[in-house]
């Protein structure tokens, strides 16, 4: 049986791990996908699980989605996703600790994934996911429209933000600059790590 549990230490498998495709399923309907502890994502023909987030990770995306919502009241004009902000893009489903889209960009609700590329895509460091798996990941993203990625490190409490540009790291004492199409978007980076204070 592919789906029976197996208890095995950490350092004995590489994450992301591929786990079997159930029958039936079907990427763009969530209600096919397995029901798991941790989180998935369909990529390159195969679905990938983490496992849930630590506390450092959890806290800092808290925080991250508390800036973007207070920068959104100011900005009607788009919508932030949090909670693992699904998105069908091209064959691939991806989620995002946060993300931002223009409301202009988005179709009806449909109560399953988005299929437009967010303007912003902003992920989180924590012990499974490390800062050069986003960045493959913030790759990923920007091949596939997303004009600006955000990675927040917590150890570090610095963010890189990733465009086709290249990368720029800011450190706890500065200020992410706003990217053209996120006007006003310029957190201080220390309200980004507030809670770890």
């Amino acid at each position: 049986d592919p789906f029976e549990e197996l208890r095995v230490p950490r350092g004995a498998i590489e994450l992301p791990l591929r786990v079997p495709i159930p029958p039936g399923f079907d990427a763009e309907r969530l209600e096919t996908w397995p029901v798991v502890e941790g989180r998935l994502e369909y990529v390159a023909g195969g679905l990938w699980f983490m496992p849930p987030c630590g506390d450092d990770q959890q806290d800092v995306a808290a925080d991250l989605v508390a800036e973007l919502g207070l920068w959104r009241r100011a900005h009607d004009d788009f919508i932030v996703g949090s909670n693992e902000a699904g998105m069908k893009l091209g064959d691939e489903v991806r989620a995002a600790d946060a993300a931002v889209w223009r409301k202009a960009d988005l179709g009806p609700r449909t109560g399953g994934l988005r299929r437009v590329a967010p303007v912003l895509a902003a992920e989180v460091a924590g012990r499974d996911d490390t800062v050069e798996m986003l960045q493959r990941k913030a790759r990923w993203y920007l091949g596939h429209g997303v004009e600006v990625v955000w990675i927040l490190v917590p150890k570090a409490r610095s963010v890189l933000v990733v465009t086709n540009d290249g990368e720029v790291e800011h450190g706890p004492d500065d200020t992410i600059v706003a990217h053209p199409a996120l006007p006003g978007l310029a957190p201080r980076v220390a309200d980004l790590f507030r809670q770890l204070e």
